[in-house]
């Protein structure tokens, strides 16, 4: 039977539920696209998993094929089973919200990761307690010795995935990036659709 892809729409946020040992398989259909990920524990929303406590538990900062993603109570969550994107993902940023663009210059509101969170629980019909640091997935946040920091643009290639399984019945939630002043979400600047399905 053919997995059914569920849209991550452009700007915006999904979230499904999980069972132990299901798989979700998180495609960047373009290419070009940053999806900040969450998992929360289905029976106590704050079990969350940790970026955190899983450099910490890899020690690494960016997660390999093999690696299991902890929560904040240091159990595992998810592992990291697949991936052909390049392996370019990101642990340390904070997922962007209104006071983010604020500090960039935006005047009113704009689309945000944090309000997707919410937005993708919500239909749902759950409420998140915080907003974790997510794993920003396809995100390329290159670093130097010195300690520095940069925004690039992602490495993956269009219909490049990765696929996760639930080591925890658990809730995942995605964002489709919004962001459209740094060149996170490739050159163009122009935030696009990704797709995510999950498999028994």
């Amino acid at each position: 039977m053919p997995e059914h892809l569920i849209e991550i729409p452009a700007r915006g946020g999904k979230a499904a539920r999980l069972k132990a040992g299901q798989r979700v398989r998180v495609v960047n259909t373009h290419g070009s696209q940053v999806v900040d990920t969450w998992a929360f524990h289905a029976d106590d929303l704050h079990e969350w998993m940790s970026m955190e406590a899983t450099r910490a538990y890899n020690l690494r900062l960016r997660p390999q094929v093999g690696d299991v993603l902890v929560t904040n109570r240091r159990r595992p969550i998810l592992t990291l089973l697949e991936d052909t994107s390049g392996g370019v993902h990101d642990t340390l940023m904070a997922a962007c919200d209104r006071y983010r663009y604020h500090l960039l210059g935006v005047e009113g509101y704009h689309d945000n990761c944090a309000d997707n969170l919410h937005k993708g629980l919500a239909e749902l019909g759950l409420q998140e307690p915080t907003c974790p640091a997510p794993l920003n997935l396809f995100m390329h946040i290159p670093w130097t010795l010195d300690g520095s920091l940069a925004w690039e643009a992602p490495v993956s290639t269009p219909g490049s995935y990765v696929v996760l399984r639930a080591e925890l019945d658990c809730v995942i939630a995605f964002s489709a990036c919004p962001q459209d002043i740094l060149p996170i979400n490739g050159r163009t600047g122009l935030p696009v659709e990704a797709h995510f399905a999950v498999v028994d």
